[in-house]
């Protein structure tokens, strides 16, 4: 289930006030659609990485009350008043006897004396056990207690995504042109393709590193089969036709012709689009296969809002309105 659908369901579940746990490998991105998901709703999250936990960490201490009898002092990372998401993230990787902790809140939103408030709901997430992380199988009461999503990565939305972040476009073109490689999980390696490990690699291009470690940087975040390609494309990327040489003469300078320069180009585009110059950007866009064309329009869309404002957008969106869909 992609990214979009997740958060549909999230919606969903989060109103009926089922416990939902969302499985997937590790860098995919779990913990940020519940965020995203969150803001969208405008409550709180409380994220407790079960991990981290020990049994008596949910339980609480036992105090004395004025009367002499004990009384269990809740933890203040277990909500009190309000709404929101309490987020036991990485749960199947805590100890049984925190899970065992888990099953009467999670099913009953009670834990001892300590009730939930009505407000909040309950997500789980953690890594599959086929991924060799750290994990501890969860038990079938527990299991039982959730509602199961499971995560996949979807290309065009990470890109979505990552143009609205700010990634690199050097990292998006790369993932648009070797989509297989935007999660290419390897339970054996220290290092393989994620969306968190791309968006990682955009951090290290934008403190410039020398070129003779940059290689060797891209390695150890995305591993070396990944960086091998990734820098191949970097140097057809730095080696394309000058950006500011198409905006000055877009109806003149050359178009490259193999697909990684193409999708190199139509991101780097798409990456500089302003309502100001988007009329050059078309008439350049127009002379390129359909497919990039499209794809640097709807890139440059999502940085830049005001472009569809201008009339040579229009124009452009009524010729190629059967594409846009």
């Amino acid at each position: 289930m992609k990214a979009s659908k997740i958060a549909g369901s999230l919606q969903v579940l989060l109103d009926a006030r089922q416990p939902v746990f969302i499985w997937g490998p590790p860098g995919v991105g779990k913990s940020d659609v519940v965020r995203q998901v969150a803001e969208a709703r405008n409550v709180a999250l409380r994220d407790v990485r079960a991990l981290l936990l020990d049994p008596v960490d949910l339980r609480g201490l036992p105090c004395l009350t004025g009367n002499g009898q004990a009384t269990w002092a809740i933890p203040d990372f277990l909500p009190s008043k309000g709404e929101g998401i309490l987020f036991l993230d990485e749960l199947n990787a805590a100890t049984a006897m925190v899970q065992a902790s888990c099953y009467q809140l999670v099913l009953d939103r009670r834990l001892g004396d300590y009730t939930l408030p009505d407000g909040w709901s309950i997500v789980a997430a953690g890594n599959r056990e086929s991924d060799r992380g750290v994990t501890t199988r969860m038990p079938t009461p527990l299991r039982n207690r959730f509602t199961h999503l499971n995560f996949e990565v979807d290309t065009q939305e990470w890109c979505e995504w990552a143009v609205r972040s700010s990634i690199r476009p050097e990292a998006i073109a790369f993932v648009r042109f070797r989509p297989a490689l935007l999660s290419a999980f390897d339970r054996d390696a220290n290092a393989f393709p994620s969306p968190r490990s791309w968006a990682f690699v955009s951090k290290i291009l934008a403190a410039a590193p020398d070129t003779d470690v940059e290689h060797d940087l891209i390695a150890g975040t995305v591993g070396d089969a990944a960086a091998t390609e990734f820098s191949a494309f970097l140097a057809t990327f730095r080696n394309l036709p000058n950006i500011d040489a198409i905006l000055m003469n877009p109806d003149r300078e050359p178009v490259p012709g193999n697909a990684a320069a193409q999708f190199a180009v139509a991101s780097a585009l798409a990456h500089c689009a302003t309502d100001h110059n988007f009329d050059r950007i078309c008439t350049y866009l127009d002379r390129m296969p359909k497919e990039f064309s499209v794809m640097s329009v709807r890139d440059a869309l999502l940085r830049q809002p005001a472009v569809q404002h201008t009339p040579t957008y229009t124009k452009w969106a009524v010729t190629n309105h059967h594409v846009m869909a």
